[in-house]
């Protein structure tokens, strides 16, 4: 849960491949060991329950590896995208290593906690960055905030924690108050001070849940959607004048010259971008992580210069600022192809679907509803990154996942 410019790490050469190893590389590394090692253990036999999305998850990280070997152009970066390409499976792979590893409650409620943790030290820092102490990395006062995990990760965080809160809200004595209480205060004000608009719709619809789950209490219900909703309507005034400019620029109100790179504007010209490569690649797209490279972006260039004349020539994609598409579902769709958008769909909703089916049948439970919350907050922060490998969010995202299609936990 830290951003990888603030880790230590070292490079590792083979040929001219260079691969460089944070911190963060290293203890995914360790869980996956932590799986392994509970494996051989006590077996695969918790595995078997979520089968289903064990397959669409393995069809999708397949089909990433695949990704990096059928771009014929002599200028795709093919090393440094398998390198890009192992790590995004190993991430991938945290899935089936959280069920091995999380097997009792008192591994869940270690989990819980350790992300609560780091929610309450993100969001002080972000606070004390808002106030104006412009460290690691912070906007100056006033603006949103990064922490030390970058907006939209710090979003992801934040919207986790504020998971557990809602939870609490929903189910009465399975989260301990006090852990409930410092995780929904430092989920709310870090979704508000990392400004990530897509953070807050995520939660937004993460909050549909618990108050699925809490559907025999009306009071319960209507406490956890204002959460929520307050929580969207404040990111949303603090994000005003981005929202505002992006309006006036699909003619809601009076349009104004566009002075500066606005947020969402570039956003839109960048899926407008991935769509373009969709439209020359339809079926298995242009390949692993092509959108961010000249090759792919530069015949464009006229295309999306003339679409949109408005926009600063630092906000269209070049060598300098290869952007990508910023969208994690478009950009499946211009990487991977039609078929790579149902596959990431499916590795999603899958486990997402085995977590709601239990939600619903009940008892109520917080390992079946918070990382269905949590599955649902990353996704949503996702409409507004693109697939990048190794960040905060990927070990959110897959976590959340594995723990969807996990039986039981021991000790229930």
């Amino acid at each position: 849960m830290v951003h990888v410019d603030f880790q230590p790490g070292f490079t590792v050469t083979a040929g001219s491949t260079h691969a460089h190893i944070v911190l963060s590389d290293l203890a995914v590394a360790a869980v996956l060991v932590a799986g392994l090692v509970t494996a051989l253990a006590h077996g695969l036999g918790r595995l078997a329950f979520g089968l289903p999305a064990w397959i669409a998850i393995a069809l999708f990280l397949g089909l990433v590896v695949v990704a990096t070997l059928y771009p014929s152009s002599p200028d795709y970066p093919r090393s440094d995208h398998l390198v890009t390409a192992a790590k995004f499976v190993e991430y991938g792979l945290l899935a089936p290593a959280a069920v091995l590893v999380v097997r009792r409650r008192v591994d869940f409620t270690l989990l819980v906690a350790t992300l609560t943790a780091s929610a309450v030290a993100a969001t002080t820092l972000g606070v004390i960055q808002f106030l104006g102490w412009r460290i690691v990395a912070g906007w100056p006062a006033g603006y949103r905030q990064p922490s030390f995990l970058g907006h939209h990760d710090f979003a992801a965080l934040s919207g986790v924690a504020l998971a557990v809160g809602l939870v609490a809200i929903a189910m009465p004595g399975r989260v301990d108050r006090r852990l409930a209480w410092a995780a929904g205060i430092a989920g709310t004000l870090g979704l508000l001070v990392s400004g990530s608009l897509a953070g807050a719709i995520g939660l937004a619809v993460a909050s549909l849940v618990a108050a699925f789950a809490a559907r025999r209490v009306a009071r319960r219900v209507v406490a956890i959607l204002a959460i929520a909703g307050v929580v969207l309507v404040g990111v949303v005034i603090f994000r005003g004048g981005d929202v505002k400019t992006f309006l006036h620029y699909v003619g809601i109100g009076h349009k104004q010259e566009q002075i500066g790179v606005e947020s969402y504007i570039q956003r839109t010209m960048l899926v407008y971008y991935g769509l373009q490569v969709w439209r020359n690649h339809p079926f298995f797209g242009a390949g692993w992580q092509a959108t961010a490279d000249p090759y792919v972006f530069t015949p464009l260039l006229p295309k999306l210069r003339a679409k949109y004349p408005g926009t600063p020539p630092i906000g269209f994609p070049s060598p300098e600022h290869p952007y990508g598409v910023q969208n994690a579902y478009v950009q499946a769709l211009s990487d991977l192809g039609t078929v790579g958008l149902v596959l990431f769909l499916g590795a999603l909703l899958t486990p997402l679907w085995l977590a709601g089916r239990r939600v619903v049948r009940g008892p109520p439970d917080e390992a079946f509803a918070l990382p269905a919350m949590w599955l649902l907050v990353a996704m949503g922060v996702l409409t507004a990154i693109g697939i990048v490998a190794g960040i905060p969010t990927d070990a959110l995202l897959w976590i959340a996942a594995g723990l969807c299609a996990a039986p039981a936990l021991e000790g229930a």
